[in-house]
Order: C-alpha cells, then structure tokens, then sequence
C-alpha cells in the first residue's frame, strides 16, 4: 500500500455506510421536539427513543459480532445493512411509541457489529501508520451524519413530518448496501486465518488493558450525549432559537464534530497517550462554559462548535486504544468499543431525560453532562500513568537481561 493511495476507494464505501448509520441513530436529536409533540409524550420521554437505540447496540452488538466473525465480511456487512433499512422503515412507518421503541431497537442491533468489523476492514487496507487515520476516516462518517444527516433530518421533518426523516434514511441505507456489494470486493479484504473459536475471542477481555480502555470509553463519553441528544430543547427552550434555526445550529456543531475527527485521528497516531488525556479535559471545559453561555444566543453557538471538535476529537484516541489492547480478537474489541460508547450514549439519555424533566430544565443539562466525563477524565490519567511506569519496568527488565547475556 503506497502512502499516496493510503485511503482506498473501499474505505469511503464504509465511510457512506457509517454516514447512513450515524444519521439513523443521531437524527433523533433534531427532531427530538416534534416527536415528542406528535405521539403527546414529553421531551424525557422522546429521549428514551436515544436510549433504546443505545441498548439494542450494547447488549446486541457484541453477541451479533460473536456469532458473525466467522463469516465472509462482505457478506456481513451487506446483511447487517439489510436489518438497518427494515429498522428504519419500521420507524418511518409508526405512530406508536411502543412500536417505534422497537423499531429504534431493530436499527440499533446493526451498528456495532458494522463499525467494529468495518474498523477492522479499515485498518487491514491501510499502511500501519494510517491505521488511525483509516479508523478516522471511516468514523467521518459518523461526524458527517452530524453535519449533514442530522440538519437536512431536522429540516425534512420541520417542512414534512419527522416519519419522512426515517424514509430518507432507509433510502441511504440502499445507497450503502449497493455501494457495499460493488466496491468492497473479496480480494481487497485481508486474507485473514481460519475463524477464531468464540472462547478464544473472548479470552481477549482477560486483558485488564482492554477492560479499562472500554471504561475510558464509556466514563469519558457520557458528556457528549447528555448535551447533544438535548441541543434541540436547549438550543428552543435556553438560548431562544425558533425552531427553524436548529438546522443550522446543528449544520454548525456538526462541522466542529469533522474538525474535532481529523485533529483526534492525527493525534491518536501522533501519541495515543497525550491524546487521550487533553481530549476529555477539554470536553469538561467546553461543557462548563456551555452551562454559563447558553442564555445567550450567538455565545451558545460558539460554545456548541467548539463542543463539536473538542468532543469527537475523542472518537479515533479511543477506537485506537481499545483496538490495541484487542489485537488478540479485533472485531469483537472494536464492537465492545462501540457499545461502551452506546452505554455512554444511554446514560446521556438519561440523565439528560431525568434533568429536562425537572425543576432545573434545558439549563441544568451542561453542568449535569460533566460529572460522570470528571471521573472519567482521573480514570484516565491513572491508567496512562500505570501503562507508562508497566513500560518503563519492563525495559529495565530487558536491558538487565540483556547485561546478564
């Protein structure tokens, strides 16, 4: 693989797939308000549609990864593409709260299984040193579902119904699945070895390494959807926006998130350590200030970009950590990561749900949205200084071997 061809043709084809995947699970955020509206439900409520979907992919994600890691992963991904458009459809086609929990479960199931072995994909057709950027870059997918998903769902949904929202996405889970089956060609995967049992994949979580890097995961992402999957009522409700305004406010924050993916994918292959530490503190920072400025409208705005860059920046350091202690069962690390990011993503929903629907309102959402990222953020910071002095001893150990010989 030459550097100047280092993001084949296929990478883009996951970046598409990720797009319509991203879009299907953050869409919910721009038309959180009208949902809620149209099935007389309130905005806590409309929030569990965030946390459903959540689930499906943490408790889904890693069995449906087990059970298909052994099969052709061209094949796989065109399936898991398959479920998606029936999900969406599903959804497109309710007006029942029940029944769209269900759907928004049925969508879910697919995402962790298609980001963790389509990260793998990823990486296997790149130069070892554009790994990061190769998980990167399938992952601008995810921010470009942000930028431009989410707003032109917001949109459609304001000048139609948020049930056309939901057709569109199904539409771009087609556009993935053809692009699937004519790109990804099987000469172009790596030529893996014979499927590994499912006791040794899950040997792989014996390491205390990859354990504590899905916690870094989880604890350090919890902020991120606490805020977000709530910037519509905060964005209404604080800093005085019509509704129309959100397209883009969002269109704006989803930019930052771009941004935030390629400064994280560079500084994660620069050093992983430090990225992983400035990432998550600088969240914090952008959270807290979000607190104080969202009463006023045009400094709510600035402070919701720089949550965009400074949040996602945390996306590729993450992936990256988890992907190196997993290399013993990568698919199944990769998928593990996801749901840890989707544990986080519930617990954003909940807690922003739980605050929305209190005395303390859109406003109090920020400052709640901090505290569990805090602690992630000193999880961190003693697991890194652990990794470092573990690497220091273990080069003492070989110099004095080597002094011996």
């Amino acid at each position: 693989m030459t550097t100047k061809n280092k993001m084949p043709l296929a990478v883009w084809v996951l970046t598409l797939s990720a797009f319509a995947i991203g879009t299907a699970e953050f869409v919910i955020a721009g038309i959180l308000t009208q949902v809620a509206e149209s099935l007389n439900i309130s905005d806590g409520q409309a929030g569990h549609l965030i946390t459903a979907y959540a689930m499906a992919i943490v408790i889904g994600g890693p069995i449906l990864t087990l059970w298909l890691a052994r099969y052709d992963k061209k094949k796989v991904l065109i399936g898991l593409m398959g479920l998606f458009i029936v999900g969406n459809l599903i959804t497109a086609f309710s007006n029942d709260y029940s029944v769209l929990l269900l759907s928004r479960v049925l969508a879910g199931l697919t995402q962790g299984p298609f980001y963790g072995i389509g990260a793998v994909v990823a990486t296997q057709m790149v130069a070892k040193q554009f790994e990061g950027q190769a998980v990167g870059q399938m992952f601008a997918g995810l921010t470009l579902a942000n930028v431009l998903g989410v707003p032109a769902g917001a949109y459609i949904g304001n000048t139609f119904n948020w049930n056309v929202t939901f057709i569109v996405v199904a539409g771009l889970g087609v556009l993935a699945a053809i692009a699937i089956m004519l790109i990804i060609q099987p000469k172009q995967q790596a030529a893996s070895a014979a499927p590994t049992s499912v006791k040794s994949q899950l040997s792989a979580f014996k390491d205390k390494n990859l354990l504590a890097s899905l916690a870094i995961t989880t604890l350090g992402w919890v902020g991120f959807m606490t805020f977000y999957g709530y910037i519509a009522p905060i964005a209404e409700q604080v800093a005085g926006f019509d509704r129309s305004s959100l397209t883009w406010i969002l269109v704006l924050v989803g930019i930052g998130l771009v941004v935030g993916n390629a400064l994280g994918g560079k500084s994660a292959d620069k050093n992983l350590s430090r990225a992983l530490v400035i990432w998550p503190a600088a969240m914090i920072l952008s959270l807290i200030v979000l607190g104080f400025v969202a009463s006023s409208p045009w400094a709510f705005v600035a402070a919701a970009f720089v949550f965009g860059v400074v949040s996602f920046a945390n996306v590729p350091p993450m992936q990256m950590r988890v992907m190196k202690y997993g290399a013993k069962a990568p698919e199944l690390a990769a998928t593990a990561n996801i749901s840890a990011f989707n544990i986080a993503n519930a617990l954003g929903g909940i807690i922003g749900g739980a605050v929305i629907d209190s005395s303390y309102g859109a406003a109090g959402i920020p400052f709640a949205a901090v505290i569990i990222p805090i602690v992630g953020l000193l999880f961190i910071v003693s697991q890194e200084r652990k990794s470092t002095v573990n690497k220091s001893e273990s080069s003492e150990e070989l110099q004095t071997a080597e002094c011996h010989h």
